[in-house]
């Protein structure tokens, strides 16, 4: 049988892994945030893209 104070030990170091394990993917998520910027980005071209697409353009003589 195991004493009561080692599986308080056990119990917060599991805690702490998974505190750690959190925080990692917590820092992880908002690295990724940059890829919204170029989604971004990427729509504001297509829409000026089509926007020169779309201008009537004057006749060449």
């Amino acid at each position: 049988m195991t004493h009561p104070d080692t599986h308080l030990a056990l119990h917060h170091q599991r805690a702490a892994e998974l505190r750690a394990r959190a925080e990692a993917h917590r820092l992880a998520a908002s690295a990724r945030r940059p890829g919204e910027l170029r989604t971004r980005l990427g729509w504001t071209l297509v829409e000026v893209g089509l926007r020169l697409a779309a201008a009537p353009r004057p006749a060449v003589a």
